[in-house]
C-alpha cells in the first residue's frame, strides 16, 4: 500500500518517489485545483511545481496513460513504445497500458571483435572491406523494418503518445530511412523515456511500460518535497485517504496488464554491453 509517512521524510526527501497510476490521478486532480504555482512540460509529460518566485521545486512525471488536460480520465490513451539500440529494437502498440501488438528486431550491425556498431566504427576508422558493406546494408534494412511497423501502427490507430529511447548516433538513421517515419523529431507527442534502457527485448519492453504507467515525484532542490508544504499536505490527507479505500494489491502494483503477444522474433539475443554506452536519454534539439 502506498502511504505517505512524514516521519521518514528526512530520509527520503531527496529521493524520487514512484506512485501507482490511480494514486497519481488523484494527486493530479488535487494539484490542478490547488493554489500551488505550476506549469506543464509536455515534452517530459510532467508537471513542474514552483515557489512564489517561480523557482522549480518539484517535478511530477505523469503516468503515460494520464492526460494533463483531462485529469478525470475518459478517453483511452493509445501509445507506442520504441526502444532502439545498435542491432536491437523492441517496439509495441499499447492501449491504456495493455500491449496489443509488439515486435522485436535484430540486425547484424555490431563488429564482433571490437564490440562496436558499424556506424560508430565509421566515425573513427572509415569504411572497411566486405564486412562493413554487409553491416551497413543490415543497418538500412533494420530502420526500414522499424518504420514499416510504425507506419502500420499509425495507419491503424490513433496515437496519443510516442515514448522513445534511442541514442543520438542512431536517430538520424531512423529519420532518414527510405521508409519514412510517421512522425518527425518535433512531433509534440514524442516523449523521451527518462530511464536507462538495457538491450531491447520483449521483457525490457514490458518493464518499460510498467515504469511509464507509474507517476513519479522528483525533488528538484535539496529541500525535497518539504519545499512545498501544500504538497506535503496533499500527500498526507488526500493520498492516504484514497489508499485506505482501495485494495492494497492495486496500490502496491500498477493496474493489471494484459499482454497479447504478436510475432516473437528474437533468436538467441546476445547482450552487448559495449554497445549500451550511448543509449541513455538524448537531447533531440
Amino acid at each position: 500500500m502506498y502511504l505517505y509517512n512524514p516521519s521518514v521524510r528526512n530520509k527520503q526527501q531527496n529521493m524520487n518517489r514512484f506512485i501507482p497510476a490511480q494514486v497519481a490521478a488523484t494527486l493530479l486532480q488535487s494539484l490542478r485545483s490547488s493554489s500551488i504555482r505550476q506549469a506543464y512540460d509536455p515534452e517530459k509529460h510532467r508537471l513542474l511545481l514552483m515557489g512564489e518566485d517561480g523557482l522549480e521545486l518539484v517535478g511530477f512525471r505523469l503516468p503515460i496513460t494520464s492526460s494533463y488536460h483531462n485529469p478525470e480520465g475518459g478517453r483511452k490513451q493509445n501509445y507506442v513504445i520504441l526502444l532502439i539500440q545498435a542491432g536491437h529494437c523492441a517496439m509495441g502498440y499499447f492501449e491504456n497500458g495493455q500491449c496489443l501488438n509488439h515486435k522485436v528486431f535484430r540486425s547484424y550491425m555490431v563488429r564482433q571483435k571490437q564490440g562496436k556498431s558499424q556506424i560508430k566504427y565509421l566515425k573513427t576508422k572509415g569504411k572497411s572491406r566486405a564486412g562493413s558493406r554487409v553491416r551497413l546494408g543490415e543497418t538500412a534494412e533494420f530502420f526500414e523494418n522499424i518504420n514499416t511497423r510504425l507506419q502500420d501502427y499509425f495507419q491503424a490507430h490513433r496515437i496519443d503518445r510516442i515514448a522513445m529511447s534511442c541514442s543520438k548516433t542512431l536517430l538520424p538513421y531512423l529519420y532518414t530511412s527510405t521508409v519514412p517515419t510517421p512522425f518527425d523529431k518535433r512531433d509534440p507527442r514524442l516523449f523521451r523515456i527518462p530511464k536507462h534502457i538495457h538491450t531491447p527485448i520483449y521483457e525490457v519492453l514490458l518493464d518499460t511500460n510498467r515504469f511509464l504507467q507509474r507517476g513519479e515525484l522528483i525533488a528538484l532542490t535539496e529541500a525535497g518535497f518539504a519545499a512545498i508544504p501544500a504538497l506535503e499536505d496533499l500527500l498526507l490527507h488526500h493520498l492516504n485517504a484514497d489508499a485506505a479505500q482501495d485494495d492494497p494489491e492495486t496500490l502496491n502494483d500498477i493496474a493489471d496488464e494484459v499482454y497479447v503477444t504478436d510475432e516473437w522474433e528474437e533468436d538467441d539475443v546476445s547482450f552487448d554491453e559495449a554497445d549500451d554506452e550511448e543509449d541513455d536519454i538524448v537531447d533531440w534539439d
